[in-house]
């Protein structure tokens, strides 16, 4: 069954195809004046998918959070160095007290987050991405709602067989295969210990 899929960018990056979506591409200042706004005014079109560009402000995350509490599926990108800072972003754009509304509007509608660093290869070919996997699972809505989201990081570790992945292991596996070099792993690790770690 096609979906119905509304970008909402700033600037349209790349033309999408109507292959097996119907999509449509916004852009801000031509069809929206903001992501909050654009947000709220693609309702009336009956999205399948919203894809914000990024969620730069309180309005436009709070707007992503009330579109995904209808049922909609909400993509977008929000600068962080990984996943649970992107969950710890997500709720302190609020006001504190506004903080545990979020907490569990945020453990009910997220799906997963995926955080990713571009490194330049060993071999100078260009750079490889390392990547860190959060699915909301029991254990993460859980810490979410509690507001222990730093205990995030132990679930990642543990739930490689739910298809999880801790920054550190990911790149980890990339210096350990050759494909990075020692100094670019270190940089770029949380836990450096983690890099010997068998």
């Amino acid at each position: 069954m096609r979906k119905h899929v509304i970008t909402l960018e700033d600037p349209v990056e790349f033309v999408y195809k109507d292959n097996k979506s119907f999509i449509n591409q916004r852009e801000m200042g031509r069809h929206f004046k903001s992501f909050g706004g654009g947000i709220r005014s693609v309702l009336r079109e009956d999205p399948d998918i919203v894809i914000v560009g990024e969620m730069r402000d309180l309005d436009t995350i709070s707007a992503a959070i009330s579109l995904a509490e209808t049922g909609h599926l909400v993509l977008s990108t929000l600068h962080t160095n990984d996943t649970v800072q992107t969950v710890d972003r997500i709720i302190q754009s609020f006001p504190e007290t506004m903080q545990n509304q979020i907490r569990m509007q945020l453990s009910l509608t997220l799906k997963a987050v995926i955080s990713q660093v571009l490194i330049p290869k060993a071999d100078n070919s260009g750079r490889i991405v390392a990547r860190e996997i959060l699915f909301n699972n029991d254990s993460v809505r859980n810490l979410i709602l509690r507001g222990q989201t730093q205990y995030i990081y132990s679930t990642l570790e543990t739930a490689q067989q739910e298809g999880m992945i801790l920054m550190d292991q990911s790149i980890q596996k990339l210096f350990k295969d050759g494909i990075i070099t020692e100094t670019e792993a270190l940089f770029n690790m949380r836990d450096r210990d983690r890099l010997y770690m068998e």
